[in-house]
């Protein structure tokens, strides 16, 4: 077999195994899009709820608690950007990773010293190549998040609130995630998480909507010192959930972009191929008939 031949032979079959590899990858996104959905709408209510909640303790009580108070002279804002923990979805970790980067452009010509805390593999890739650090990372669960790993989240960050400035802790704390619209529509965001906007986001409550009232036993800093870490990881947790079914829904188009791709090369290959194929067979038939006309004049020369 001659080596244009075999080369082109070669390269389809290994597009066309890259074709059926793409195409598992779709349809595997796909069945779990369905599933990050339903999870991230079944956590709207019980965070709509817990929003009232916290809303109504805050508003009918002259509390300060420590986590709704803005702090004087800010300087040291943390940052958790969100991305996910595997390629394959196309722009969705380097679009947060961008994100990330204007809000800390913000924040610096604010005066502010950022504290990062990233989750995901590929933020955590991204710190480490420019050799930024990092206070403190997790991954393994972006594209099926847990509460427990939001709770972790939330207790780090809550630490990292309540101490003093001068003893390494922050004066105020940013999410970047990236918000799910829809199948063809995913942003990437940013919430001020603390000191704590109970108005801010999707879970605020409508503006018509009538705070319930509450009789606080023991007392109105109590719940709020029960209710505001639940209300913290409650919303890490959202934005989680919203940053798992954006990835998978840029996985699903990225994959199938990659299929059809494929596809294509593999249509523009068979076509080379059959030409290549019909030139050989054309050159075969023409040295067949050169050679057999090369014979017919032989034996006539020799009568």
């Amino acid at each position: 077999m001659p080596a244009n031949l075999r080369e082109l032979r070669d390269r389809k079959a290994s597009v066309t195994t890259i074709k059926k590899l793409t195409r598992a990858m779709e349809l595997i996104a796909a069945s779990r899009i369905v599933k990050a959905q339903q999870r991230a709408q079944a956590a709207g209510p019980y965070a709509r709820e817990l929003t009232r909640a916290v809303s109504a303790v805050a508003t009918f009580s002259n509390v300060d608690h420590p986590l709704t108070t803005e702090k004087p002279n800010p300087k040291r804002a943390a940052v958790l950007l969100i991305t996910s923990d595997r390629g394959q979805a196309g722009a969705y970790s380097a679009n947060v990773i961008r994100e990330g980067e204007r809000l800390n452009q913000l924040l610096r010509e604010d005066g502010k010293e950022i504290v990062p805390y990233v989750s995901g593999r590929k933020g955590i890739a991204y710190y480490a190549f420019r050799q930024r650090p990092v206070v403190q990372t997790w991954s393994g669960e972006s594209d099926n998040p847990s509460f427990a790993q939001a709770r972790e989240i939330a207790d780090a960050l809550i630490e990292a609130f309540l101490t003093p400035t001068e003893e390494g802790g922050v004066d105020e704390i940013h999410i970047v995630f990236t918000r799910f619209v829809s199948m063809l529509t995913q942003r990437a965001d940013v919430i001020r998480l603390l000191p704590l906007e109970v108005v801010e986001g999707e879970e605020a409550p409508a503006a018509d909507d009538v705070l319930p009232l509450y009789e606080f036993e023991p007392s109105a800093e109590e719940v709020l010192d029960g209710l505001l870490p639940k209300y913290v990881a409650s919303r890490i947790h959202y934005c989680m959930l919203q940053a798992a079914a954006s990835e998978l829904a840029n996985r699903q188009r990225a994959m199938k972009s990659a299929t059809d791709n494929a596809q294509d090369l593999i249509e523009k290959l068979t076509r080379d191929l059959n030409q290549a194929r019909q030139a050989q067979i054309t050159q075969e038939i023409s040295e067949i008939v050169g050679g057999a006309t090369a014979l017919a004049d032989a034996n006539a020369g020799s009568e």
